[in-house]
């Protein structure tokens, strides 16, 4: 496809480079030339420097000929203005990152009269990802498949824990549960296992697992299953406060600590429920006065990355708490990852995911589509597929008898809204819903789960 970026900032420079990676044509527009300079020593693309939402500016960029433009600015008015320009200059599908409380309330009556295909708002979409954190204590990741009704979690395998030491085959039949095993990292390598292999203490490992035996599953394997009623977040921002008010929903109590009195006076008028504490989250004197070694869980939310880590491993010294911290810029992600400082949360890269996801669906063939993408980290995904009609070589074949890549897990079928981890005897039908685990990314249609 030919996509248009607007704006080389952190979300646009992530997105410039997945998509590159997966083989698009890109073009970036921005208006720095410093950032456009850098993006180019880095990637294959190519440049444009002005203003995005120019008419001028599109139609030099290629608008006309363009499929997608993703306008990703720090402006919405700018994001807003670029993508109606794109819709009749070049009528192509558009993007607009909304961020705006005032916008993002008027959000359908805005897509819909300017025509957008998808609009994104990072710090929203990391407030919801967090909150779904907190309501599982002992998940460091927690990905939804199957429109909520089949988790992938990721927990960390503890010394003594009943998984230290099982092959992955028998799984299954110890924790007697509907769980498969289909994702193993392991001293900054990705595993996606195989039935022989064994789960070592210290590994993290992601398995699928269907909602109403999330419970059962957590308690076999000796996890946290207590549910969090306290939570204190460090930084008052634009997602402290979304998550603020998901959390109020959910009856769960929220302190907030924000160092800028005119926010906290801002934040005490918009949320009632909540503690607002007007202070310095790094103060360790204040973090102990505010119970932080008795939270249940603590979100580390300041606008620095490390500040962030530090608030978090220190919080890690001295509580029990549910850690989760916000890293958007630090690139060393191995390093970060073997940090005791719980989920990492990266607004930056929810939002890629998003809109990758959107871009396959574009891309689609008749006979499946993709419904949902994570991307685990830099070397895997995990994808669910729509099976829209019979896909050759593969629906009513034993899934045994499937030349299946050896880089990639079928994980679960989820079946007229029955769930089920499939063995060789079963088959992939017309009307499911397949989710997959692999290492070759860019997958787009289920046909190519298939080795060449």
């Amino acid at each position: 496809m030919k996509i248009i970026v607007v704006g080389c900032g952190k979300v646009g420079s992530v997105l410039a480079e997945q998509l590159n990676k997966e083989d698009h044509e890109v073009t970036v527009i921005d208006s720095n030339s410093d950032k456009l300079e850098l993006m180019l020593e880095r990637l294959d693309v190519q440049s444009y420097m002005g203003n995005g939402s120019s008419y001028k500016v599109q139609m030099s960029a290629g608008v006309k000929q363009a499929d997608l433009l993703i306008a990703v600015t720090s402006k919405d008015e700018t994001n807003l203005l670029s993508c109606l320009i794109a819709r009749k200059a070049g009528n192509c599908h558009t993007i607009a990152r909304v961020r705006d409380f005032t916008y993002y309330d008027e959000i359908n009556f805005i897509k819909d009269e300017l025509g957008l295909s998808m609009y994104v708002n990072p710090e929203y979409e990391a407030a919801r990802e967090i909150a779904r954190l907190v309501q599982v204590p002992s998940a460091m990741e927690l990905d939804v498949f199957a429109k909520g009704r089949v988790n992938m979690v990721g927990i960390k395998v503890e010394e003594r824990s009943v998984l230290d030491g099982m092959r992955i085959l028998d799984v299954r039949t110890k924790i007697n549960g509907n769980i498969l095993v289909c994702i193993i990292e392991r001293g900054g390598e990705v595993i996606i296992p195989k039935g022989q292999d064994f789960i070592r203490k210290g590994d993290n490992v992601s398995f699928i697992v269907p909602i109403s035996e999330m419970t059962r599953v957590f308690q076999r394997i000796g996890a946290v299953t207590k549910p969090i009623k306290n939570v204190m977040i460090a930084g008052g921002g634009t997602i402290a406060y979304y998550l603020a008010v998901m959390l109020k929903m959910a009856r769960v109590n929220v302190k907030i600590i924000e160092r800028d009195k005119a926010r906290c006076e801002f934040l005490s008028e918009q949320l009632s429920d909540a503690i607002i504490i007007h202070g310095d989250a790094t103060n360790q004197e204040l973090l102990l006065e505010e119970g932080i070694s008795t939270t249940d869980a603590f979100v580390s939310l300041t606008n620095m990355d490390e500040e962030n880590i530090m608030l978090s491993l220190y919080a890690n010294e001295i509580s029990q708490a549910k850690l989760i911290t916000k890293v958007n810029k630090i690139t060393f992600n191995n390093v970060i990852r073997n940090l005791p400082i719980g989920s990492i949360i990266s607004p930056k890269n929810i939002i890629a995911e998003r809109i990758i996801r959107y871009v396959r669906t574009v891309k689609t063939t008749p006979g499946s589509n993709v419904e949902t993408l994570y991307r685990i980290n830099e070397n895997v995904e995990a994808i669910e597929f729509k099976v829209k009609n019979a896909v050759k070589n593969i629906v009513d074949i034993p899934i045994m008898d499937l030349k299946i890549r050896k880089d990639l897990l079928i994980c679960a079928i989820n079946r007229k809204n029955k769930f089920f981890t499939p063995n060789g005897k079963d088959t992939i039908q017309t009307g499911d819903l397949v989710i997959v685990v692999t290492s070759c990314l860019g997958l787009n249609d289920l046909s190519q789960i298939i080795e060449e």
